[in-house]
């Protein structure tokens, strides 16, 4: 990895400022954690039966956006990017995958929650989950999703150290 460039969150702000400075950083991690990598090495699964990979990763985060901003807030009935069902699980299967392929449905994913997050009049703006079956709010969606690139960036931080050594941030 070269260096930092990510943009770190506020440290004061409104809750809708916090929320996206947090989120936006989380994302530019899982970028961070895949710089200078190529699809095999992206591709290298943590370890047997697991097929989790950086590029997985990726994938699925994809999977996580489109479920959470367009389903939620758009279309309750938008396909999911790389399952026919709503299966999260499928995403983490990256074999047949490359880089661009990956990146280039996750970058348009975060765009389109992010469009969908600036065009909301505030955090109150309610959309319907079609897997809870429940409606849900903009704060709720935020912090669910904010809360699923923490928790894959714990995954992230130890795939890249398997594939070249890498650790830190």
């Amino acid at each position: 990895m070269s260096g930092d460039s990510r943009v770190g969150p506020g440290r004061v702000g409104s809750e809708r400022e916090m929320l996206r400075g947090y989120l936006d950083y989380h994302r530019a991690t899982l970028a961070m954690k895949c710089e200078g990598l190529g699809d095999e090495e992206l591709r290298r699964r943590s370890m047997p039966p697991s097929t989790l990979s950086l590029l997985g990763l990726v994938r699925h985060m994809a999977e996580v956006e489109r479920a959470w901003f367009r389903r939620v807030f758009e279309d309750n009935e938008a396909p999911m990017v790389w399952s026919d069902e709503v299966d999260f699980q499928a995403a983490y299967d990256a074999s047949m995958s490359s880089r661009g392929e990956a990146f280039g449905a996750w970058e348009a994913e975060v765009e389109n929650s992010r469009r969908i997050e600036r065009e909301a009049g505030s955090m109150e703006l309610v959309g319907h989950q079609p897997r809870w079956g429940e409606d849900v709010s903009l704060r709720m969606v935020m912090l669910h999703v904010l809360l699923e690139y923490a928790r894959h960036n714990g995954h992230a931080d130890l795939l890249r150290e398997g594939v070249d050594g890498t650790v830190g941030a």
